[in-house]
């Protein structure tokens, strides 16, 4: 217990003597709110740095605080090595690059094993090359994001952003004027999160055209957290999809192939859950939620028969609508007669799709 106690002790005055380096002076009570500990550990805190011979001291008064004299700077003396390796392999260098921040990464990554201690960055540099985060999903391209340093600028300088903006339901881009609250990398893909008019929204960083950074501060009115307010939206998102359940029955010969695609609409918090068949080499019975039940319906029509849907019962007219729109815009070629086939449908649809 009282080696996780000085274990502890050690962090936090590490953590102290970084936030003094940056700063060089603060408030007590403010390094106290970020060390989540009183302003007392603080002051206790201060003398054990100055004992040990770092030149720290505090000022009493108004303007008074912590206070690092200037020109005294730290090594990386203390990192250890699953520390060096955590940073060497760490998964956010494309996001690096990305935000304009690669070679900056380098140079830091440069600098840690200049100063770290021998041993410690020993297998560090050879894990950066034998993990590989790929943060892309399947079947998916990286997207062109060359404004996002130019947004990152806005984001840390809490300026506000003309841009234009062509969203997912716009044909023409239109122009806005944020308040940045700033950037997520979500699964590979871009997105600012600001105000407009007053509303939270976020804006996928590949569909803005151009972005004007404006002398004028950013002044959001939301002012929590941002993980607490991507969250939110990611819910809202979700909740407009109205994941199905459905259940579906696979000849095998198209199990394979059925799953890549399903896969990709696999709702979160569902996986495809299938049912051994009943005989061998018989059809399988796969349950799973899925995001958007439209897509779905394309999927059963494009599979047709090897795959059925069984649930819902509510879907099946969802599939022969996907089915008679495919089948009037792309009618059935006339026969050598002249004449075309039966309400231009060809055999094996027009006996699938029988009925109302």
């Amino acid at each position: 217990m009282r080696e996780s106690l000085d274990t502890m002790r050690a962090d936090r005055l590490l953590h102290l003597l970084m936030l003094l380096q940056r700063h060089r002076r603060a408030k007590a009570s403010w390094l106290a709110e970020r060390l989540e500990v009183s302003e007392r550990t603080i002051l206790r805190d201060m003398d054990a740095l100055s004992a040990a011979g770092v030149p720290v001291f505090t000022e009493r008064g108004r303007g008074g605080g912590c206070v690092l004299m200037d020109g005294f700077t730290t090594s990386a003396s203390g990192l250890t090595p699953p520390e060096a390796q955590a940073l060497f392999a760490w998964t956010g260098r494309e996001a690096a690059d990305q935000l304009g921040l690669g070679s900056a990464l380098s140079s830091a990554l440069a600098k840690v094993a200049a100063t770290a201690p021998s041993g410690a960055v020993e297998h560090a540099e050879t894990l950066g090359g034998v993990v590989l985060a790929d943060r892309r999903t399947w079947f998916s391209a990286a997207e062109a994001v060359p404004l996002l340093p130019q947004l990152r600028e806005a984001v840390l300088g809490r300026r506000r952003v003309r841009m234009t903006y062509t969203s997912a339901t716009e044909t023409t881009p239109g122009v806005r004027t944020v308040d940045p609250i700033g950037i997520v990398d979500h699964s590979s893909r871009w997105y600012l999160v600001a105000e407009h008019r007053g509303r939270v929204r976020s804006y996928r960083v590949s569909r803005i055209g151009r972005a004007v950074v404006l002398s004028a501060p950013s002044t959001p009115v939301d002012d929590r957290p941002l993980a607490v307010i991507w969250e939110e939206l990611r819910t809202r998102f979700s909740d407009q999809l109205r994941p199905v359940p459905v259940t579906l029955l696979v000849q095998p010969d198209r199990a394979a192939l059925l799953r890549r695609l399903v896969d990709m609409q696999v709702a979160s918090g569902s996986r495809i859950e299938v049912e051994p068949p009943s005989v061998p080499g018989g059809a399988q019975t796969w349950r799973v939620t899925v995001r958007q039940s439209e897509v779905m319906a394309a999927v059963a029509v494009l599979f047709a028969p090897e795959v059925t849907v069984l649930e819902p019962a509510s879907m099946a007219a969802q599939i022969r609508a996907a089915a008679r729109r495919a089948l009037a815009h792309y009618p059935e070629p006339a026969g050598p007669d002249g004449g075309a086939s039966v309400r231009g449908q060809p055999t094996g649809l027009r006996h699938q799709f029988r009925g109302p």
